[in-house]
């Protein structure tokens, strides 16, 4: 899933999307108001971070820009002010939630989460099947035939990614641009890397193969 992180302090936006990518999303980063307002409109994002003292268009009024056109992606304002009265602007602007500096990462991090799975109309404690491999979103755990599996940040990523799409094959660039959030470069090899690094955990220890290549086209989750 692909985060817009809307920040003019570079620290503040690094400190954000640093922590994000570390969580497994992909992040884009945009630097003032009309950028952010064009990134915004023109790619899909599962949730913004969008800071309200911007140069070039303010956040109330990028948020209530998106809001006018149609756009339902989750918000979150972060805002140094702090009175009652400038939450209300901010939630009434179109922001979904507000958050105050300084704050803590985990705190973002949890709220996020929260705003992806409210607009997605995913339960909490609900988890991603395939025959007997289940994957919980939440408490991010991953058990396939009773044995849990432990994969590290990107690996998580890559396998929520294929079970959200099991069934349909997906290609390299998708993998690259929903799991690492940047454009496809035919030259790379980590998609194929990580691919082989997931598959010794998920299938060699298993009878059943999961995790398909289908030449020319990319990878595919599906029951064998």
């Amino acid at each position: 899933m692909r985060i817009l992180v809307i920040e003019d302090d570079r620290k503040i936006s690094a400190f954000v999307a640093d922590g994000l990518k570390g969580a497994g999303f992909a992040v884009d980063c945009a630097y003032d108001g009309q950028d952010g307002l064009a990134a915004a409109s023109t790619a899909p994002y599962a949730a913004i971070v969008l800071d309200l003292m911007l140069p070039g268009l303010d956040g109330l009024s990028l948020a209530a820009r998106l809001r006018a056109g149609g756009l339902k992606t989750p918000v979150i304002i972060l805002s140094a002010k702090r009175s009652v009265d400038d939450r209300v602007k901010g939630l009434r602007a179109g922001g979904d939630d507000y958050l105050t500096k300084p704050f803590s990462f985990s705190e973002l991090l949890a709220r996020v989460e929260a705003l992806i799975r409210r607009a997605s109309h995913t339960p909490e404690s609900s988890a991603l099947e395939l025959g007997d491999l289940r994957l919980d979103p939440v408490t991010r755990e991953v058990v396939r035939a009773g044995r849990r599996l432990d994969l590290p940040v990107k690996e998580f990523a890559l396998l929520e990614f294929l079970l959200r799409n099991a069934g349909r094959p997906v290609s390299k660039a998708m993998i690259l641009e929903n799991v690492w959030g940047y454009d496809f470069d035919p030259q790379t090899n980590v998609v194929d890397v990580l691919v082989c690094r997931l598959r010794d955990k998920l299938d060699k220890p298993f009878k059943s193969q999961l995790l398909q290549t289908i030449r020319g086209v990319g990878y595919v989750l599906k029951k064998p």
